[in-house]
């Protein structure tokens, strides 16, 4: 392992603050890395030069082969409820933390290699990636940034010259993610169930103080931190309601106190409005079902609440009602954040927010969900609407009747065309086109992979050229399935 001094100078905060959940390790080597995508305007905005990034060197760090001087990668531990079973210990097991980058605005970011090589938290798996589902977290989490949805962001994806055994030999890869943090509801769970408070007190104070420091000034602090994530996740899962995106994995090991969409494994943007769409291969039950996101965020929240009794109260009754009353705070905060979103993407603000707008939103959901209305395409063809083009949803719905009532009631209303653009995205990672660019990466070429991000890195600006990219599946590609690959 080498060192290097100056492209990417990091500190090892959560290493030297929480060590009993930071294990030292190296990344494996990679005999020919050689970078395939660098997120040059992240790399900016974190205070990177990208042209060194790009370089042999720059590729070498970015797989963890070239190590910042003073840098300790380590593999992170954490358990986890996975599909509701729980299991004690998960943990990095084809990840490093690199360590912290703090960035021109003074913020903390983790800088994270997935696919580096085999940890003691393996289980037994080869540590590895593969280039598709590294392009794919790069593609749909830069898709979701402009969206305006937090998320875990792509820094790079560097092929490291080994083929790695799938069903048949694909090009391995690595991807570097950068993150406020990768503290999750599992990393609470997994110092909970060790039964040091000492440990639980420290996470704590090292988790208000990286992500809600008001919290620290509260009567209750693990309370407020309770809260302030609550509130967080609330927020971030309406945005994901209201963009159609299905996380596909919500277990507690990823969910982030942090408030961030972290892993981008089977994953998807809903097509027709479908409550009970799902589209990974290993959620049989439909336990993260598009319309059952909310509750499963909720159910997570619980189990992170359980970890924190012991240092809310010496009481445990006490505790366990007022973590209780702090949950309730969730389906509030959720109904009203996507409850606001949706009357954006109707063109109605919270102003005339009144109960006859938010009935107005909901029988609008209906409709589209009767016709199997394609749920992106769908409120364009409403916004169209809103300047007075209206034919273009009325192809799209079967109930004319009921849709030409609505839009009276609803032109009634005044809609703002403007806002409805603002709200309403052209493009999206539509699941069509990342498999489509996904495969052609995978045997050799970028371009549509650069295409595709070209659309979705500005979502909402409709542009000559790119009509496919804001079209829906065709008829002939079936039902969508992803897998766990990330």
């Amino acid at each position: 392992m080498t060192t290097t001094p100056d492209l990417l100078p990091v500190a090892n905060d959560f290493a030297t603050e929480l060590p009993e959940l930071a294990l030292a390790w190296q990344a494996e080597e990679a005999p020919e890395p050689r970078v395939v995508l660098l997120n040059e305007p992240l790399a900016t905005e974190l205070g990177l030069d990208p042209a060194p990034l790009r370089s042999a060197d720059g590729a070498r760090l970015l797989t963890g082969n070239v190590v910042p001087v003073g840098a300790t990668p380590v593999a992170q531990a954490y358990a986890g409820h996975q599909f509701g079973g729980y299991s004690p210990r998960l943990g990095d097991g084809r990840a490093l933390l690199i360590g912290e980058l703090t960035d021109p605005a003074g913020r903390l970011r983790d800088l994270h290699l997935k696919g580096s090589g085999r940890t003691p938290f393996s289980r037994g798996g080869d540590g590895r990636a593969v280039l598709g589902p590294m392009l794919r977290e790069y593609v749909i989490s830069e898709a979701m940034h402009a969206l305006g949805v937090p998320t875990t962001r792509s820094l790079a994806v560097v092929a490291t010259g080994r083929p790695v055994r799938r069903e048949t030999d694909l090009p391995g890869a690595v991807l570097a993610r950068v993150a406020s943090s990768h503290l999750r509801v599992g990393t609470f769970q997994y110092v909970a169930a060790s039964g040091d408070v000492e440990l639980l007190r420290r996470l704590t104070a090292h988790a208000i103080a990286r992500h809600h420091p008001e919290a620290a000034d509260a009567p209750i602090p693990p309370l407020a931190l309770l809260e302030a994530v609550a509130t967080a996740q609330a927020d971030l899962v309406a945005r994901w309601m209201l963009v159609g995106f299905l996380h596909g994995v919500m277990n507690t090991d990823n969910m982030t106190i942090s408030g961030e969409t972290i892993d981008y494994g089977p994953c998807a943007f809903m097509e027709a409005l479908d409550p009970a769409a799902v589209y990974s291969s290993i959620d049989t039950g439909g336990r993260y079902a598009y319309g059952n996101q909310p509750m499963a965020a909720e159910w997570n929240l619980a189990r992170f609440a359980e970890t924190l009794l012991p240092l809310i109260s010496e009481d445990s009754g006490r505790a366990v009602e007022l973590a209780t009353q702090s949950l309730g705070t969730f389906r509030a905060r959720y109904s009203a954040s996507f409850t606001s979103g949706l009357l954006a993407k109707i063109g109605l603000t919270s102003a005339v927010g009144d109960a006859a707008a938010v009935d107005l939103s909901e029988q609008l959901r209906g409709l589209l969900q009767e016709s199997r209305v394609d749920w992106t395409s769908g409120f364009r063809a409403l916004t169209a609407a809103a300047r007075g083009d209206a034919e273009i949803l009325r192809g799209l719905v079967v109930d004319l009747p009921g849709l030409d009532a609505w839009l009276q009631r609803w032109h009634e209303m005044g809609p703002d065309a403007d806002l409805m653009d603002r709200s309403n995205p052209v493009y999206v990672a539509r699941n069509h086109l990342v498999e489509e660019a996904l495969d052609a990466a995978t045997a050799g070429d970028l371009g549509p992979v650069h295409r595709l991000l070209d659309a979705v890195q500005q979502p909402f600006d409709e542009r000559p050229g790119l009509e496919r990219y804001a079209e829906p599946a065709p008829q002939d590609f079936g039902r969508y399935v992803t897998y766990c690959g990330t």
